[in-house]
């Protein structure tokens, strides 16, 4: 059975920093495509960052473009979100997927991901 596990999310204050961490289980997917979304309270899930198989291509949306990075470690079967400069607007729970398909691409579309961790909140205090 596919697990995803996120862990790393907390409360830290505006301006500071975490790192989330994304570790799937049950199968490896170092040729997949992985991405991170969020949801706040009151709002539908949005999209944040997206990486290709190997790391290569990275895609993330403007409202964190400059302070957040998604990078991988394929050995360690495992995806990593850098968030910096945090804003309490971040303040959301973050999930990690899964793409449906192997490649190069960063899929930006929920549909586009087939299995999803549980989640981990992320409260920025301002």
């Amino acid at each position: 059975q596919v697990q995803l596990v996120e862990s790393g999310g907390g409360l830290v204050q505006a301006g500071g920093s975490l790192r989330l961490s994304c570790a799937p289980s049950g199968r490896t997917f170092s040729s997949y495509p992985m991405g991170w979304f969020r949801q706040a309270p009151g709002k539908e899930r949005e999209f944040v960052a997206a990486i290709s198989w190997n790391g290569d291509n990275t895609v993330l949306s403007d409202s964190v473009k400059g302070r957040f990075t998604i990078s991988r470690d394929n050995a360690k079967n495992t995806v990593y979100l850098q968030m910096n400069s945090l804003k309490p607007e971040d303040t959301a729970v973050y999930y990690c997927a899964t793409a449906r398909t192997t490649g190069w691409r960063t899929p930006m579309r929920q549909y586009e991901y087939t299995y999803w961790g549980q989640g981990t909140q992320v409260t920025v205090s301002s």
